[in-house]
């Protein structure tokens, strides 16, 4: 019986014993071999990051959680600190309301850009991640105001004239460095829809660079969640 001839993924380079030594693993990692079946090392090395940012986000929210229930001086009402008056009249966390919903929103454009990436619709793809960025830019634009705002207020990391000194450094490096993220992520899904648009990935057919931007934009839009619930309702 005659041999029937391979088929393309049993003939790939992935399937060939990896080359000796410091030369074989840079090859494994440049060729993109798969870490563990079906997970590619773009993939699992983007969640290694995103577990260790956990990390660093946890012991922030715990420390502040740990300053707002030890802490004898008044902690300054989040409603009343974090309000706008619009028509002569106060409105408790309309900023905040607002840049929430653009945020979940980004996550709604995102998910569909990864969906029309894998349907090899380029400019479907390119389009959603240019306004998922564009709504991360938005959001980093309303945290500058909010900056601006309780800084004109007199709030520094280091005092705050409406109770709590600790509320300002617990707000600026909280929120700062959630606005970081918020930064990169914009220029980094930027750049892959400029990719996209290039035919970048269509060339290789592979678009799981679009999935694991995606992952990093939902951490992001999922850590605010806890942001926004302990810092700003509590």
């Amino acid at each position: 019986m005659a041999s029937q001839p391979l088929a393309p993924s049993e003939t790939s380079s992935s399937n060939l014993p990896p080359a000796p030594g410091w030369q074989g693993i840079a090859s494994d990692w440049s060729s993109d071999r798969e870490a563990f079946k079906q997970v590619p090392w773009g993939k699992a090395m983007m969640w290694i990051f995103l577990l260790s940012d956990t990390f660093i986000f946890s012991c922030f929210l715990t420390g502040y959680m740990s300053v707002r229930m030890t802490i004898t001086t008044a902690w300054p009402n989040p409603s009343e600190v974090f309000a706008l008056t619009i028509g002569g009249k106060e409105i408790p966390l309309i900023l905040i309301a607002i840049m929430t919903f653009v945020l979940i929103s980004s996550s709604g454009t995102m998910a569909m850009a990864v969906n029309y990436a894998y349907r090899r619709d380029r400019a479907k793809t390119t389009a959603l991640m240019l306004a998922t960025a564009a709504l991360g830019v938005a959001f980093v634009g309303m945290q500058a105001f909010e900056w601006s705002k309780l800084i004109a207020e007199g709030v520094r990391p280091w005092g705050n004239p409406m109770g709590a000194a600790q509320f300002g450094a617990s707000f600026f490096m909280i929120t700062g460095f959630h606005g970081l993220h918020v930064s990169i992520g914009a220029l980094y899904l930027s750049i892959v829809a400029l990719k996209v648009s290039r035919g970048d990935y269509e060339r290789s057919g592979n678009y799981q660079n679009v999935e694991i931007a995606g992952l990093y934009w939902h951490f992001v839009d999922l850590v605010w969640v806890f942001i926004f619930a302990f810092f700003y309702l509590w």
